[in-house]
């Protein structure tokens, strides 16, 4: 990436952060008021310090006619304990207003970004690791949050006291004063050049720890293959490459920002040195007195620490805008394509879909689908068949609206599910896909998904007719088996049960069985079947099968291949013709 045009994505970053910050604008503004009456009440300090240093000087030399100093330094005293007590309580408030503003920003962060997950086109996260999209939304907003907490807490007090700090020195000596400011632009340049080293090493140490949560995220799920296969070794080497990469983005980051401190001590030596070796001849001379060079003193080291820290914030901040950039990229995707505004609730549906002229590829350089036409009457049974890669699952998720079609229309009942909306266009389907799908929770929980409303009863009877109920009933709890991500312990079968139960449960007007059976013995796949047989009465079904046997009763079965479909019939009829589907058929049940 160019100079020019990292600075302006910075900016851009920067600003993108102000606006998640205008909700709180108010919280700003009295951390900035609680930032100024602390660096006040802090520099005034050394006011009373000095004040204190001269009466106990009056003590080694009392001027005649004078009257004991101990009274007044009581009252000195005093004063300093109040100051103290007030800094302590100002800082204490702007702590709070920090923490508020930067928490609420982040929850404002997270679930935007979650949102905008639910609303990203599948296209999208078919083409992202999902490892990367969960460092951006935990890891990389952690970052962000500790950075820009670091940066508010200092940032503020930081810039106040430098200002603060010479309207004081000027109060007390001018020339010292210049002596100082004209230091200082050391101490910007050195911080300048390391905040641009540091927002490109931050950037790649945040998109290879995107990287690195990818890999143990698909490692810690897909461990059994991994050993099955003997494949522990290559996968550490991936890992070892990946995690060589984030240690040498890390420490170039590191070494960056560390040198930022003992530059600064080094630049904010020598204003101190200014500072005592003029102080020093303006005190011999009679220009100023002990105390008010205890004073200068004192203003010298609290006007550069702030430029210690502010270095050590600008580096943060680098860190911080950049893992903001990467949670940005993410919540400014393109979401998909929007409801018309004028879109059909589909209620009802009576299951008649038609496809016409239907064009679809995942990618623009490798066809799919083409040309591909078909009307299913309501409560037919079509029945996909086909090699791998056909287009079977493909269709499937056009009709789910999953994905758009590139040309030509699909639409149920007569109208184009273009516009229809989602939520009711997915409700009217059913799914039991091969590969299945369960959250944390009770089993209960698992099948009412479609149904959260559904009775204790009709959960049970949905179970007896899916054939799960008796596995169930034997787990710890029954239906209040909790279970983790993904089934748990649960066999292939017994989730694949539990899925085909939530669908029973819901019974929607169109069905999709997407190998629905796979993974379940030979005899409870029969039980199955029947129970399927009941369920499809009356509804449109569309049934992806690799197993012929299994589909010998669909009204129609279309065979595909290359994303046409190339045959279609019954079983009967397409037998006779001895065309593809015969093959396939003959194949699977060829007498040895």
């Amino acid at each position: 990436m160019k100079k020019t045009e990292k600075n302006e994505k910075q900016k851009e970053t920067l600003i993108k952060v102000l606006k998640y910050m205008k909700p709180y604008r108010w919280l700003v503004v009295l951390t900035i008021l609680m930032a100024a009456a602390s660096v006040a009440l802090t520099l005034y300090l050394p006011v009373l310090t000095g004040n204190a240093v001269d009466w106990l000087t009056s003590l080694i030399s009392p001027a005649e006619g004078t009257g004991s100093p101990w009274p007044a330094l009581f009252t000195i005293l005093k004063k300093m304990a109040v100051v103290v007590v007030l800094t302590a309580l100002a800082q204490w408030l702007m702590g709070i207003c920090n923490n508020r503003i930067v928490y609420s920003m982040i929850q404002d962060i997270r679930e935007k970004a979650f949102c905008r997950i639910q609303e990203l086109p599948l296209k999208y996260l078919d083409g992202h690791s999902q490892g990367d999209i969960v460092s951006r939304v935990i890891a990389d907003v952690d970052q962000f949050a500790d950075g820009l907490l670091i940066g508010f807490t200092q940032l503020f007090t930081g810039v106040v006291t430098i200002i603060g700090t010479l309207f004081f020195m000027l109060s007390v000596n001018v020339g010292i004063t210049v002596v100082v400011v004209v230091i200082t632009p050391v101490s910007l340049l050195v911080a300048s050049f390391i905040a641009k080293k540091t927002f490109s090493m931050f950037k790649l140490q945040s998109e290879t720890r995107g990287e690195q949560t990818n890999l143990i995220n698909e490692m810690i799920g897909n461990q059994k293959v991994v050993q099955a296969y003997n494949r522990e070794d290559e996968t550490l080497e991936a890992f070892d490459e990946i995690n060589g990469r984030l240690e040498k983005y890390s420490l170039r980051a590191i070494f960056f920002s560390s040198i930022t401190n003992p530059s600064t001590r080094f630049v904010n030596s020598l204003v101190y040195m200014g500072v005592g070796l003029t102080g020093a001849m303006a005190a011999i001379s009679g220009r100023l007195t002990v105390g008010q060079l205890t004073c200068l003193l004192s203003y010298a080291n609290q006007y550069t620490k702030p430029f210690n820290e502010i270095s050590g914030v600008v580096t943060e901040l680098q860190g911080a805008l950049a893992c903001a950039a990467r949670i940005f990229e993410l919540i400014e995707e393109e979401p998909q394509t929007a409801d018309a505004a004028d879109a059909r609730v589909l209620t009802d549906a009576k299951g008649a879909i038609d496809l016409s002229h239907v064009a679809f590829s995942y990618t623009p350089d490798r066809r799919l689908i083409e040309d591909l036409n078909l009307q299913v009457e309501p409560g037919q049974r079509i029945a996909i068949v086909g090699p791998t890669g056909c287009g079977k699952t493909t269709l499937i998720n056009l009709l789910m609206r999953f994905y758009d079609v590139n040309e030509g229309s699909i639409s149920v009942d007569g109208t184009d599910i273009r516009d229809i909306t989602r939520k009711s266009l997915r409700t009217s389907f059913g799914m039991v896909l091969q590969d299945t799908w369960l959250k944390r929770g009770t089993i209960r929980e698992n099948i009412t998904v479609g149904r959260p409303d559904a009775t204790d009863k009709e959960v049970i009877a949905a179970a007896k007719a899916s054939h799960a109920d008796s596995f169930i009933r034997r787990l710890p709890d029954g239906y209040d088996t909790v279970i983790g991500e993904d089934g748990g312990s649960l066999s292939g079968g017994q989730k694949q049960l539990l899925c085909i139960t939530r669908v029973m449960l819901s019974l929607p007007p169109v069905l999709i069985l997407d190998e629905a059976t796979s993974s379940i013995d030979t005899r409870t796949e029969q039980k199955i079947q029947k129970a399927f047989a009941t369920m499809m009465e009356g509804r449109t079904s569309f049934i992806v099968a690799h197993r012929l046997s299994t589909i010998q009763n669909a009204d129609v079965i279309l065979v595909m291949k290359d994303g046409h479909i190339i045959e279609q019939g019954n079983h009967e009829e397409l037998l006779a013709e001895g065309g593809f589907y015969a093959k396939l058929y003959n194949s699977q049940f060829a007498i040895a």
